[in-house]
């Protein structure tokens, strides 16, 4: 391979960002490392700040955005992979500070690469991506931290969302009843067709008067918003309940007395998927290929590598749902 075709994210002298399809060098990646043939990827909010040229998420251009990858290994200089070896690679810097899954070809440390398992297919492990990957987190906090079916409903925040999403099929795949928290009416149905057994308005949940505790209603919750939802949220939790918190596009801030955590015992789980241990991440795609199996393709529209720009900028206005799929 001497040359690839990449979406390339570069930054003109007045600032002004444009992600466009190039073809490029092979030299314009790492020397060293896992080289893997991407057969597809997956958009992420993370992607879209990227690909704006947001320094927060990436530090040096011109660069490749994709923080999701999965492909076939065609060398190993670590000589942990064998040539066609099928991979994953989600998180670490994967498309922040070193160049990303948005591209035919990534090279990256032998210790981010997760090796397929065998029930999985790339594209499947793509539906999934990062976003499925922290929804399989956020469930298996909860689960960790005994929250059972039989405790009452689980809310979740951000329902239209990646997350959200494989969230609300999680859930009723393990058979919770799952409860939707959406801020488009639109998409009620469709949440209620993934198995939501109703569907809240963020609005009038946003608007409840203030007050230090709420009645009990959820066992546990999978928040992907945090600030004032994740603060009503906590208070609203059942005796022992626990929110597994893995967002927060609502804000950072958290306005919360620790009367739900005192008088209720509730508990509030952060979920990290980018730096988690690779052993970890390896052992929840083995239980996603046998035993939490999804069929998500209600919730994935599939696109082409040269579409992925006009979809990147629909996540930035905030008018997208549910999981873009990368066919590369």
């Amino acid at each position: 391979m001497r040359t690839f075709r990449a979406l390339v994210t570069e930054i003109n002298a007045e600032g002004q960002s444009a992600t466009k399809l190039q073809t490029l060098d092979r030299s314009f990646l790492p020397q060293d490392g896992v080289l893997i043939r991407v057969e597809y990827s997956s958009l992420n909010y993370k992607d879209a700040l990227s690909a704006s040229g947001h320094k927060g998420i990436t530090r040096h251009f011109p660069h490749i955005p994709g923080i999701d990858a999965a492909g076939v290994v065609e060398e190993d200089v670590s000589t942990t992979f064998t040539k066609g070896t099928r991979v994953l690679v989600t998180g670490f810097d994967l498309g922040m500070n070193a160049h990303g899954g948005l591209s035919e070809y990534i090279c990256v440390p032998a210790d981010w690469v997760v090796e397929i398992p065998n029930a999985l297919s790339t594209r499947t492990a793509m539906q999934w991506g990062t976003a499925g990957l922290t929804a399989a987190m956020a469930m298996d906090a909860l689960l960790s931290n005994h929250v059972s079916s039989d405790k009452g409903d689980i809310l979740v925040t951000g329902a239209s969302g990646g997350v959200g999403m494989i969230s609300l099929c999680l859930l009723n795949h393990l058979g919770f009843s799952a409860i939707a928290l959406s801020g488009k009416p639109e998409l009620e149905e469709s949440l209620l067709e993934l198995g939501a057994s109703r569907v809240l308005s963020r609005q009038q949940f946003a608007e409840e008067p203030v007050r230090a505790l709420y009645s009990m209603e959820y066992a546990g919750a999978i928040d992907t918003l945090g600030g004032d939802y994740l603060v009503q949220v906590v208070k609203r939790l059942k005796f022992g309940g626990a929110v597994a918190v893995c967002g927060m596009a609502a804000g950072v801030e958290l306005p919360l007395q620790v009367y739900p955590f005192i008088l209720r015992g509730v508990r509030m789980l952060g979920i990290y998927s980018a730096d988690s241990p690779l052993a970890y991440k390896q052992q929840l795609w083995r239980k996603i290929a046998n035993e939490w199996t999804l069929n998500l393709d209600s919730i994935c529209q599939e696109i082409n590598l040269e579409d992925a720009p006009h979809y990147l900028e629909n996540m930035l206005a905030g008018s997208s749902s549910g999981r873009y799929l990368v066919k590369i």
